[in-house]
């Protein structure tokens, strides 16, 4: 993924014994986005492709949390990052 240049990026934080929805921590297009995508992998961060939900992630400020018609579709991607970090856990 060394090559990735994405049109835009949004880093969300999500802290599961909070209780509280995930939030915007970053967002941006272009140089930003590609910086985002950068500072994500250098920390080792999973990072899914997806312009549509990328697109509606972008419209919410920094700061704020995502709502509520977006929970499904960000509960699926974090069930995915989960998923990965079990298997890289077990080394599979």
């Amino acid at each position: 993924m060394a090559d990735f240049k994405p049109k835009r990026a949004v880093a969300l934080k999500y802290d599961s014994d909070s209780g509280s929805a995930p939030v915007v921590v970053a967002s941006g297009q272009g140089d930003i986005a590609e910086r985002i995508v950068e500072l994500a992998q250098e920390a080792g961060l999973h990072i899914t492709t997806d312009p549509d939900l990328s697109e509606l992630l972008a419209q919410i400020p920094i700061g704020h949390e995502i709502p509520e018609e977006l929970y499904q579709t960000v509960a699926e991607v974090l069930a995915y990052v989960y998923r990965l970090n079990d298997q890289s856990k077990k080394g599979g």
